[in-house]
């Protein structure tokens, strides 16, 4: 009986150890033609026992590589491609230097520590009112986001006058109350809707009424009729 903890250490686990012992076989060889030969009926077999390496790009190449690599690098034939080395497969990429960023606002993100500084920049009074504008809307969204309630606009104003040191004031629903007064004050110059405390109350009262008394009548036609029946009935049992 043979224990995996008796045997030599599996390199590539995904070619299973048949392959491995293949690849030893291998570098027993004394005759190159007979060792080159045996190398490539290698790489057509290490391809058909993983098929999925065929969507990769370029996958002979990696055939070869794992080859030479399971070989420990020990493998004397010939390939197509460049033989690697043990310095090439295990090279390890320089580290990449991540941006460190320590933003004052770190509720808020860095984006708009940056949008706030190029807001107070900005020589256009349009322009900053618009950065501004959208500072507020963005604040409002990143707390009802963090605490899943709404927030006042005093708290948002408050609060971006704080960071800003009172260069930026936010204005919450400036645009969206001109017109909607212009609209409303339109309507009424045309004589076109009533007054506004006849609209709700005028109306309403007067369908509800209606409605009582359509409900009224309904309710005595089918009382009267059920009483007409109800005298029909005694009289016929009478005779």
């Amino acid at each position: 009986m043979e224990y995996n903890t008796t045997r030599n250490h599996l390199i590539m686990k995904e070619y299973g150890r048949n392959i491995q012992k293949m690849i030893e076989y291998l570098l027993s060889l004394e005759d190159e033609e007979q060792r080159q030969g045996q190398a490539m009926a290698l790489i057509e077999l290490m391809g058909t026992l993983n098929p999925h390496l065929r969507n990769v790009e370029d996958f002979r190449h990696k055939l070869w590589d794992h080859l030479f690599l399971i070989s420990n690098f020990k493998l004397n034939v010939e390939s197509p491609y460049p033989i690697p080395t043990r310095e090439t497969l295990k090279y390890k990429p320089e580290k990449l230097t991540y941006p460190k960023k320590y933003p004052k606002l770190r509720h808020f993100g860095k984006n708009l520590e940056m949008v706030i500084d190029k807001a107070l920049h900005e020589e256009n009074p349009e322009k900053k009112e618009g950065f501004t504008q959208c500072i507020g809307n963005y604040m409002k969204l990143a707390y009802s986001n963090w605490h899943k309630e709404s927030v006042h606009d005093d708290a948002v104003r408050s609060e971006l006058n704080t960071i800003t040191n009172g260069q930026l004031e936010y204005h919450a629903g400036t645009g969206s109350s001109h017109v909607a007064t212009a609209s409303f004050s339109g309507g009424n110059s045309g004589n076109e809707f009533p007054r506004s405390g006849n609209t709700s109350s005028g109306g309403g009262s007067m369908k509800r009424k209606s409605f009582q008394q359509n409900k009224f009548k309904s309710n005595n036609g089918k009382a009267g009729g059920k009483h007409s029946n109800n005298k029909y009935n005694n009289k016929n049992r009478n005779k």
